[in-house]
């Protein structure tokens, strides 16, 4: 089944500042840019290396709000494991 999910303006506004944070590491900044290129985009999908990235900063206890929030979008919209 195809991917349908976007990212929700919630979602892209904190990936958007997370982009633009200078304290803001290589992961954040990784699932960040894929949840950005996935706004209004549903054929779109999290890439593994995105994903990856993404499933770390969600572990990250030292991870902003607004990182998580994210990552979360880029990794539900990633195709995972079945």
């Amino acid at each position: 089944m195809p991917n349908t999910k976007t990212t929700g303006d919630k979602a892209a506004t904190a990936a958007s500042k997370t982009l633009q944070s200078k304290s803001t590491g290589a992961n954040s900044k990784t699932a960040a840019g894929s949840a950005l290129s996935q706004k209004d985009a549903p054929k779109k999908q999290t890439s593994p290396q995105a994903a990856k990235a993404a499933s770390k900063v969600l572990t990250d206890g030292r991870t902003s709000a607004q990182s998580k929030s994210a990552a979360g979008s880029a990794l539900s919209q990633s195709k995972g494991k079945k």
